[in-house]
C-alpha cells in the first residue's frame, strides 16, 4: 500500500488589494491568499488542497495546518470512503487540537484544508473528478462519512441514507446532464464594493451579455450609496434578472431591516450574511421581517450545527456552503443532507481563490448524488485568479462546465507557487522594493 510521505504547506497571496477586487463592507483591502497544502505520496500522485484566507490570515493558517502533519505523514493513501472517513475522524478528534475549536475557526479549517487534500488524492488515483469519485459511492459508504454528533434531532442516519436511496436511481441521467449542459452560476464581479457606478454598470452589462441570470451587489457601507448602486444595477439588468445583495456581517438586526427596506423598491432577490453568522436567532428574525426577500448565509458559518440550527429555526431560505470554511468534504456532505432533508437550495460561496475550483465538485455531487435537483441553485463566480489552477473553472453562457481532469481541482501552476509565495516571491519581494 502507497503511504503519504511528506505534508508541505506554502502561504501563497495575491496582491488583489491594489484594484480593489473582493472589497466588501466588512473587508475594503483583501489580498486573496491560500495556505495550500500537498500531501506527497510514495509514486506518486500527489494531493491538494487549500484554505482561504485574505491576507495575513494565512500566517496562522499555515501554521495549524503544519501542525496536523503528525497524523497524516506515515498513513496508507486514502483510496475509499473507508479511508477518508478514518482520516476525517482522526483530525477532528485530536482533543489538544480540537480544544481551539472545537470544530470552529483556523483550527477546523485546517482540518478541511487537509481533508480536501486526502479526497484530491484518492480521486486522482482513481482517475476521477471529485464529484464523480462521490457520485459513484453507494449510499451506504457516503452515510460512513459523516460525523452524526450533535445532528440527530434534525437529521438521523436512516433519515440521510433514505434521501441518498431516493436519488441512487437518477444519478447516470444527472450525470450526463451536466457533462452536456453543466451547471447553472451567477457572477459577483459587477458587485464589488469599492468598484466606481461606471465600473459596476459596465460589469453588470458584460453579466447579462455573457447568459448569466443574477448577479451581487456588496452593500453595507453607506445606505445612500446602496440606493444609488442597487437602482443603477436594477435599471442596467432589467426586470428579468436576479439582483442578490451581500452585507458580510455589518449589521445589527434592525439595521438590516431597515436598510432592506430602503432597497426592497428594486427587487433584492436575497440578503446574504444580513448579520453575524453566529446569530441565529437573529437571522430568524430578519427572514420573518424581510419576507419574501430570501436570506442566504453560510460563508462564514463554521459547522455543521450552526447549519442545522439555521434550518430549524427557519433562519435561512438559501444554504450557502464553502468549500474550505468547514472540515471539508465529509462535513458539506453532512451539511447538504441537511439541506436535502429541509428543502432549502445550495448556493453555495465561491468568491475566493480557488473556491470556484473546489465548489463546483460540490454542487454537482449534491444534483447527482443527494438532493436530485438543480431548482433554484446556482454557484457563485467570479472572474479572477482561475488561471494560477491546472484544472481551472469554467463558466460558458452563464453555466459552469463539469470538470472532467481527475481530483478536486485545488492544484496550482508551479509558476504561481513560484511568483506569489509569501513572503519571498518576486510579486511581494519587487513590491517592497517599490
Amino acid at each position: 500500500m502507497a503511504k503519504i510521505i511528506g505534508m508541505e504547506v506554502l502561504d501563497v497571496r495575491f496582491p488583489t488589494s491594489k484594484e480593489l477586487d473582493g472589497s466588501d463592507a466588512m473587508n475594503p483591502d483583501p489580498d486573496y491568499s491560500a495556505a495550500y497544502v500537498v500531501l506527497h505520496a510514495d509514486g506518486g500522485p500527489d494531493g491538494y488542497g487549500l484554505a482561504f484566507t485574505i491576507g495575513r490570515g494565512n500566517d496562522v493558517q499555515a501554521a495549524a495546518i503544519r501542525a496536523l502533519a503528525p497524523h497524516v505523514v506515515g498513513r496508507d493513501v486514502p483510496e475509499d470512503a473507508a479511508a477518508l472517513g478514518d482520516l476525517s475522524r482522526t483530525l477532528v478528534g485530536d482533543s489538544q487540537f480540537r480544544w481551539l475549536g472545537p470544530e470552529k475557526g483556523v483550527a477546523h479549517m485546517a482540518v478541511g484544508a487537509v481533508v480536501n487534500a486526502a479526497w484530491d488524492l484518492a480521486a486522482r488515483r482513481a482517475g476521477l473528478p471529485v464529484w464523480q469519485f462521490a457520485a459513484r459511492m453507494t449510499p451506504e459508504e457516503l452515510v460512513s462519512l459523516v460525523d452524526f454528533r450533535y445532528l440527530t434531532d434534525a437529521l438521523t442516519e436512516a433519515e440521510a441514507l433514505d434521501i441518498l436511496r431516493r436519488a441512487e436511481p437518477g444519478r447516470a441521467e444527472r450525470a450526463a446532464r451536466l457533462e452536456k449542459h453543466g451547471y447553472r452560476a451567477y457572477s459577483t464581479s459587477p458587485g464589488w464594493l469599492g468598484y466606481a457606478d461606471a465600473k459596476l454598470v459596465r460589469l453588470a452589462e458584460q453579466a447579462v451579455a455573457d447568459g448569466f441570470g443574477m448577479i451581487k451587489l456588496k452593500v453595507g457601507g453607506n445606505l445612500e450609496d446602496d440606493v444609488r448602486r442597487m437602482k443603477l444595477a436594477r435599471e442596467t439588468v432589467g426586470q428579468d434578472v436576479r439582483i442578490a445583495v451581500d452585507a458580510n456581517q455589518r449589521w445589527d438586526v434592525s439595521t438590516a431591516v431597515a436598510w432592506m427596506t430602503a432597497l426592497a423598491p428594486y427587487d433584492p432577490y436575497w440578503i446574504e450574511e444580513p448579520t453575524s453568522p453566529d446569530d441565529v436567532l437573529g437571522h430568524a428574525a430578519i427572514a420573518k421581517a424581510l419576507a419574501p426577500i430570501r436570506v442566504a448565509t453560510g460563508e462564514h458559518v463554521q459547522n455543521r450545527v450552526i447549519f442545522k440550527q439555521l434550518l430549524q429555526a427557519d433562519a435561512i431560505s438559501v444554504l450557502q456552503l464553502d468549500a474550505a470554511r468547514v472540515g471539508g468534504f465529509n462535513e458539506n456532505l453532512a451539511i447538504l443532507l441537511l439541506a436535502a432533508k429541509f428543502g432549502v437550495p445550495v448556493c453555495p460561496h465561491a468568491g475566493g481563490v480557488g473556491l470556484c475550483e473546489l465548489v463546483r465538485h460540490l454542487s454537482m455531487f449534491d444534483f447527482v448524488a443527494v438532493s436530485g435537483t438543480d431548482v433554484d441553485r446556482s454557484i457563485e463566480w467570479v472572474d479572477h485568479l482561475h488561471e494560477h489552477f491546472t484544472d481551472p473553472a469554467v463558466v460558458e453562457r452563464g453555466r459552469y462546465l463539469a470538470p472532467t481532469a481527475p481530483g478536486f481541482s485545488a492544484r496550482m501552476h508551479d509558476a504561481t507557487l513560484r511568483r506569489f509565495r509569501f513572503p519571498d516571491g518576486p510579486e511581494w519581494t519587487e513590491t517592497a522594493s517599490e
